[in-house]
């Protein structure tokens, strides 16, 4: 069996390799994106990291409020609109992958709450 080829990204690589680490528990959850590397569940984006390495995680209010105050963090801001319910990982934090991925599942099971978005695809 040939193993699955890996999508490229503008991402910088290592810290796609600090995006796979964290997800790598996770084998329901699958990296996508083609400039932005990026999870999501039915059409529900809950993490993303931007070719700048910024990584911007979906969270539930409560888990957000306490994300923000524990890691003196903001909002997340993409294109000069703030995200509500995204936080700005902060840099160190990455690389605990271990710590953060608490708050990954966290993300993961709040965006699976949310309501389905149809497919932007064409058939």
């Amino acid at each position: 069996m040939v193993a699955a080829k890996k999508k490229k990204s503008g991402v910088p690589t290592e810290r796609l390799e600090l995006f796979d680490q964290l997800i790598a528990p996770f084998p329901e959850i699958e990296r996508k994106g083609a400039n932005n590397a990026y999870a999501a569940i039915n059409g529900n984006m809950f993490l993303l990291m931007q070719p700048s390495g910024i990584l911007a995680m979906r969270l539930p209010n409560a888990s957000r409020r306490e994300f923000l105050k524990k890691y003196k963090t903001k909002l997340y801001e993409a294109y000069g609109a703030i995200m509500n319910e995204y936080v700005t990982v902060p840099d160190g934090l990455l690389t605990r992958t271990k710590e953060l991925q608490k708050y990954l599942a966290e993300s993961y099971a709040y965006a699976k709450t949310l309501k389905t978005k149809p497919s932007r695809k064409k058939s």
